[in-house]
């Protein structure tokens, strides 16, 4: 098996729900929100609605604001962050030889900010947004935009590691690649596929080592 391995963005290399607890309470404080308002965005974060137009469509008829989408976009590659610990995972493989890619859902425009900003695009091989690409997980088409981005195809397999049980196991698995997933909780009594089932990504990568040995 060569030595790829692929990574989802949001909640695998980026901890979202940290990013978007800072965003809820600067949203609040900004319109002068009870408190309450944090608790109700949190839970409703929690709920995982699959598109954020449609989580931002809840949130409009509570609070009667337009725009937010666009303004979130634009807000959370500022407060998105990448451990070091992760950025050093990552060039640990680099140094083994691996060729290390994103494949990624969501818009381009708030992807392509937090791969820039938290240093991820410096740290990988190559990445593949679905948005820029007009092609989503589980299709196995993004794989292989990513996987010929870092030079390779799909063909010698490697590996896919991510928190989403279709979007990026099922997918995996659709495109001959070994899986990671990464169990946060989120997904209570979910079955999946996964080769193997780790609760971070510095587990991950440590795995995949292991199983190249």
């Amino acid at each position: 098996m060569q030595r790829l391995a692929l990574f989802d963005l949001d909640h695998t290399l980026v901890n979202l729900d940290e990013a978007f607890g800072v965003w809820a309470v600067e949203f609040a404080d900004k319109r002068e929100l009870a408190h309450q308002a944090v608790a109700w965005l949190l839970d409703l974060n929690a709920e995982g609605y699959p598109h954020r137009e449609v989580f931002f469509g809840r949130v409009r008829e509570r609070f009667g604001l337009v725009e937010l989408w666009r303004r979130y976009r634009r807000r959370m590659p500022h407060l998105a962050r990448c451990p070091s610990a992760v950025i050093n995972g990552l060039a640990l493989l680099w140094d083994a030889g691996w060729k290390v890619g994103v494949v990624t859902n969501w818009t381009p425009d708030n992807q392509l900010g937090n791969l820039q900003r938290t240093g991820l695009a410096a740290a990988v091989n190559a990445y593949a947004l679905a948005g820029i690409e007009g092609v989503r997980k589980p299709d196995v088409r993004l794989f292989e935009i990513a996987a010929q981005r870092c030079g390779t195809t799909l063909a010698g397999g490697g590996w896919m590691v991510g928190d989403h049980p279709i979007a990026d196991i099922s997918g995996g698995h659709a495109a001959s690649l070994h899986t990671v997933w990464i169990d946060r909780g989120t997904w209570p009594g979910q079955e999946h596929e996964a080769d193997q089932v780790v609760t971070d990504v510095l587990q991950a990568t440590q795995v995949i080592q292991q199983h190249h040995t």
